[in-house]
């Protein structure tokens, strides 16, 4: 009983957003141009549930590059008008077309000079019929058996405000990097933006050691420094080897001596490296695809400068 009414209102709202699609005209271009030129924002109004379909609209545009607020109408007409300029492009949402919140800051919204784009389910509303261009979301029900509750009309709307989002993310040329800035704490947003010198262990948390100390000092070091591993660099400080901890378990067993041996006869030689301003995400790429632990940091020269160690991704929520 229950899937069968899940499968009307999917099929219902499927079939409304079907229309939509034939609505999308030649002024649907001329809106997205006048929303790319804007020099304020786009500020995005509506009531009820409405509202609530406007405040992602915002949120959808503000993240892709577009600034954008919601405006709460019954708030507008009591001084948060007062945060729309001329500058400003104003997206009002509407099934009705006759909201008397919305209606009742069309007259301001006018003196101001704020463009206005009507999204209604009705063209001869006063909402569209006020506004520079009208967005036809008109739908023949909602999915509600009663035909009361805002479903498909809320669909449709969400829908729109996704097209118009997307539009004018194209429009802008909007890219993979821009995406990254508006969302640094996703994981997007750190792969593109997280370099390696953010993350890299330096100073005592990164031991560097002469090639020719015994391992049982080179030991101590990593210990002290709570790292799995330790630069061995040459008498110029050049870079020339890493001893790991899974150096020491390999050795350990055929020579049960090397403690007392200099490190350089078991160091893994010619590690591979990475200098500091590259990206993180290039750093975890390596160690996955070598399946190591960890990768010495370099400068120009070849002088270990840092450590990345897989815990260090794993921290900054790269893995």
């Amino acid at each position: 009983m229950y899937k069968n009414i899940a499968k009307k209102v999917l099929t219902i709202e499927r079939d409304a957003l079907s229309e939509l699609i034939k609505r999308v005209g030649a002024d649907f271009n001329a809106i997205i141009d006048d929303m790319a030129k804007i020099k304020g924002r786009v500020i995005v109004t509506g009531m009820g549930k409405p509202g609530f379909i406007a405040q992602k609209i915002s949120a959808t545009l503000s993240s892709t590059g577009t600034p954008s607020l919601y405006l709460h109408p019954a708030e507008a007409i009591h001084g948060d008008i007062g945060r729309v300029t001329k500058d400003d492009l104003i997206l009002a949402l509407s099934n009705s077309g006759e909201t008397e919140e919305v209606v009742k800051i069309l007259p301001i919204i006018k003196k101001i000079g704020a463009k206005l784009i009507a999204m209604a389910g009705n063209k001869r509303s006063t909402l569209a019929r006020s506004a520079d261009y009208n967005i036809d979301v008109s739908v023949k029900r909602e999915a509600c058996s009663m035909g009361l509750a805002p479903t498909t009309s809320t669909t449709a709307m969400l829908a729109m405000g996704d097209a118009l989002a997307i539009a004018l993310l194209e429009r802008k040329g909007f890219k993979e990097k821009d995406f990254a800035f508006y969302h640094p704490g996703g994981i997007l947003g750190k792969r593109l933006l997280l370099k390696v010198e953010d993350i890299m262990r330096t100073g005592s948390s990164n031991p560097i050691v002469r090639e020719d100390l015994p391992v049982k000092k080179v030991l101590f070091a990593i210990t002290r420094a709570r790292s799995g591993s330790a630069s061995i660099v040459d008498r110029k400080g050049r870079l020339v080897g890493i001893f790991t901890d899974g150096d020491l378990r390999r050795h350990v067993e055929s020579d049960p001596d090397l403690i007392n041996k200099k490190v350089a006869s078991y160091m893994t030689k010619n590690p591979t490296v990475i200098k500091k301003d590259k990206l993180a995400a290039e750093a975890f790429d390596i160690l996955r695809s070598k399946k190591i632990d960890e990768i010495p940091v370099v400068d120009g020269f070849g002088r270990p400068v840092g450590l990345v160690d897989v815990q260090d991704l794993l921290k900054a929520g790269l893995v």
